[in-house]
């Protein structure tokens, strides 16, 4: 949060309490409008929750628990590479939740608020509407930053 310029809020989580300690849930009306859904599809989703996920498990970009470096750790590249997405269940903006990523099982859900795709970032920092009828493999190489596969422009 502080690289989101909402170091105010950040600051005043309790990091030794659960998410949902009664201190910590009383920081969900101040949720930041970077993770609130678009005005017009605020309706489709629980007050104070967000759609933004990240993935985790081998090959993301939050594979473990130590972090990785942007510049040796993405040999795929970050243009090439999800880093969050604003897909799958609606949580609370403050709870720990995240997409679960295994490369030898199926593909997570990932609807999002629109009819034909869902927002994402990639690592870069650029945006992109990405379509649910994206083939499978080019979303596993997007989900992943280390699978030796190039995205074809505008995939």
């Amino acid at each position: 949060m502080p690289y989101l310029e909402q170091d105010a809020i950040y600051k005043q989580f309790r990091l030794d309490e659960p998410w949902d300690s009664p201190h910590n849930l009383a920081l969900l009306e101040k949720m930041p409008t970077t993770y609130a859904p678009p005005n017009y599809k605020k309706s489709l989703v629980p007050p104070h929750h967000t759609l933004c996920h990240v993935f985790v498990g081998r090959g993301t970009p939050f594979e473990g628990p130590s972090g990785l470096k942007l510049a040796e750790d993405f040999p795929d590249g970050t243009s090439n590479t999800l880093l969050f997405v604003e897909a799958g269940e609606p949580v609370p903006w403050t709870k720990p939740e995240d997409i679960p990523y295994d490369p030898a099982g199926p593909l997570p859900p990932l609807r999002g608020l629109f009819k034909d795709g869902f927002r994402a970032c990639m690592a870069d920092g650029s945006r992109r509407h990405v379509r649910y009828d994206t083939r499978e493999d080019v979303l596993r190489a997007a989900i992943t930053r280390n699978g030796g596969e190039k995205l074809r422009l505008g995939w």
